[in-house]
C-alpha cells in the first residue's frame, strides 16, 4: 500500500489521483480479480428472482467490507435497487454512479467456458456480465479503496446506484426514482455502462438511444402442407413475413415506414463538432468483423445517431437436413427499434402498426381463433415489450467540460466524445425532465461480446477504469 503525503493529496490533480490508483491496483490485483470472480459466479438473469436477490446481497456485502452502509430499495414485483453513499464533509453536490447487476440470457452451448464459471485467460476475464456491468461495479469499489489507501477525500458526496433489471428494459426504474426521491437524488449522474471507443480510447457519451421491441407472428395453414400439392395456393407465412419486413426496412438500414423520421431532432453545433473530432475507425472494424460493406452512407459514429430497425431473430420452417418440402404453419420475427431524440415509444408503435395495417394485415394481441383467421386474409399477432425514449445531455454544460478534463488527465489522452451511445440505457429517467445532467463513462473493451457468448472484459480495461473512476470521485466539484 502506498500512502502519499497529505499535503500532496489535498491538492492532487486527476493525473496524480490516477497514479495513486494505479499503484494501489498493482499491489492488489489478485484481490480485485478475486472479488470480481466471486460476483461473476452468481447467475443474474433479470427474471431469476432468487439469484437476483443473491446478487443484490453480495453487492451489499462488498460495501459492508469497506465500512459503507448500503440499502436495498424495494418495489413489489421488481428486483431491488442497491444504494450506498459516501458523503463528503461540506460538499454541496452529490454525484451518483450507476451500473446494473443483471444480465442478458445465455445459450451455454455457444460458450467456450460456462457463462457463470469465470475464466481468466489471455489477459481477459470471461463470464456473463464481466463487462456488462459487474466489471464496472468492481472498478468503482476498487476506486474507493484506492482513494482511501492514499488518504484522498472525494470532492463531492458520492452515491452508488445499482439496478437489477436494466436488461429487461428497466420497467420499474422510473417508479423507483419517484418513490425513493431522497435516496436516489443527485445533482448529476455518471453511467458506467457500455464499451470504450473501438480505437481503444476512452469514450464519453452524452446520450443514449431509446428502445422498444416487438414479437411478430403471421399465420399460414392450420397444419403443415405438402408444397407440391398446395404450393402457389396456400399462403406461405415465411414469404408473407419476409415481404412485410422488406416493406419496413431496406438493405441500407433506411426505415421505410411513412413518417418515421418526422420527429427526429437535429444535432446541435457542439454535437456536430464532437462528432467531427471523433476518430474514424470503420475500416479496422470491418476487417475485424469480416464484413465487405456497411449499411448506408456515413461512418459508424454517425450511423448510430440514427433510428434503427433491427431484425434480431427469425423463425419459420426448417433448414438443412431437417428441411422438408412443406408450407409451414407460421413464421415469427423478433424486432428491436432504436429511438433517437425526440421520438417516443408510443409514436413509434403507432407508426409501425399503421404501416402493418396498410400492408393488409389485421392485428391481434393473442393467438387468433379460427373465426378471426377465416375473416381476414392476413392476420398478424404483435406483442410489444418494454421500451423507453432516447435522451441527451448538452455537451457544453460546465459539468460536461469538467468530466472531459478529468478523464483526459486520468487517461493520458483526450477522450472520444459522442453525442449518443449506439446502445440503449434509460438515461431519460435520470434526467428528470432534462434538469439533471447524465454522462456515460464506460470502461469495457469494444470487443467484449456484450450480450453474446463468451462475454469478456480485458483486465487492462478494468485497471484503466479504476484510475478513471478514482479521478472522477476525487476531482469532481
Amino acid at each position: 500500500m502506498v500512502v502519499a503525503a497529505p499535503s500532496l493529496l489535498l491538492a492532487a490533480s486527476p493525473a496524480e489521483v490516477a497514479g495513486e490508483a494505479r499503484r494501489y491496483r498493482q499491489a492488489n490485483e489478485q484481490r480485485i480479480i478475486a472479488e470480481l470472480i466471486a460476483l461473476l459466479a452468481l447467475p443474474n438473469l433479470a427474471g431469476d428472482a432468487p439469484n437476483i436477490e443473491r446478487n443484490a446481497q453480495a453487492i451489499q456485502e462488498l460495501f459492508a467490507r469497506r465500512g459503507l452502509k448500503s440499502r436495498l430499495l424495494r418495489i413489489a414485483g421488481a428486483p431491488p435497487v442497491v444504494v450506498a453513499d459516501l458523503p463528503a464533509q461540506g460538499a454541496k453536490k452529490t454525484i451518483a454512479f450507476y451500473a446494473h447487476y443483471d444480465a442478458q440470457p445465455v445459450d451455454a452451448s455457444q460458450w467456450s467456458t460456462p457463462p457463470w464459471e469465470p475464466a481468466v485467460k489471455d489477459g481477459r476475464i470471461f463470464a456473463r456480465s464481466a463487462s456488462d456491468d459487474k466489471g464496472p461495479i468492481v472498478a468503482l469499489l476498487a476506486a474507493i479503496d484506492a482513494l482511501r489507501a492514499a488518504e484522498i477525500k472525494p470532492g463531492v458526496s458520492l452515491r452508488f446506484v445499482f439496478e437489477g433489471e436494466e436488461e429487461a428494459g428497466s420497467p420499474h426504474l422510473g417508479a423507483y426514482l419517484e418513490q425513493f426521491k431522497d435516496d436516489l437524488a443527485a445533482d448529476a449522474w455518471i453511467l458506467c455502462d457500455g464499451p470504450v471507443h473501438q480505437s481503444g480510447k476512452q469514450l464519453l457519451y452524452f446520450g443514449a438511444r431509446g428502445v422498444t421491441d416487438a414479437e411478430l407472428t403471421v399465420y399460414g395453414p392450420a397444419r403443415s402442407l405438402h408444397s407440391g400439392h398446395y404450393g402457389n395456393w396456400a399462403p406461405n407465412p415465411i414469404v408473407t413475413m419476409t415481404h412485410l419486413i422488406g416493406s419496413m426496412r431496406d438493405t441500407e438500414g433506411r426505415i421505410l415506414i411513412e413518417g418515421y423520421y418526422a420527429d427526429v431532432k437535429p444535432l446541435t453545433e457542439p454535437e456536430r463538432e464532437a462528432l467531427a473530432a471523433a476518430p474514424p475507425f470503420d475500416r479496422e472494424i470491418q476487417r475485424e468483423l469480416l464484413i465487405g460493406r456497411t449499411e448506408g452512407q456515413g461512418v459508424l459514429n454517425e450511423r448510430i445517431l440514427q433510428p434503427a430497425l433491427n431484425l434480431r431473430g427469425f423463425s419459420g420452417g426448417r433448414v438443412g437436413e431437417q428441411a422438408s418440402n412443406s408450407i409451414p404453419v407460421d413464421a415469427r420475427a423478433s424486432i428491436d427499434f432504436r429511438l433517437v431524440p425526440a421520438q417516443t415509444v408510443e409514436r413509434v408503435r403507432e407508426l409501425v402498426e399503421r404501416h402493418i395495417t396498410r400492408q393488409g394485415f389485421f392485428i391481434v394481441r393473442d393467438v387468433p381463433d379460427a373465426a378471426t383467421r377465416m375473416a381476414h386474409p392476413n392476420v398478424i399477432r404483435i406483442v410489444w415489450g418494454h421500451g423507453y425514449p432516447a435522451a441527451r445531455t448538452a455537451m457544453d454544460l460546465p459539468i460536461a467540460k469538467q468530466v472531459t478534463e478529468i478523464v483526459a488527465a486520468a487517461a493520458g489522452h483526450a477522450p472520444v466524445r459522442l453525442p449518443s451511445l449506439g446502445g440503449s440505457i434509460p438515461m431519460y429517467i435520470f434526467q428528470r425532465g432534462g434538469t439533471v445532467p447524465v454522462i456515460g463513462v464506460p470502461i469495457a473493451n469494444h470487443d467484449n461480446n456484450q450480450h453474446a457468448a463468451n462475454e469478456n472484459l480485458k483486465l487492462q480495461n478494468l485497471w484503466n477504469g479504476i484510475e478513471i473512476y478514482a479521478a472522477l470521485m476525487a476531482a469532481l466539484r
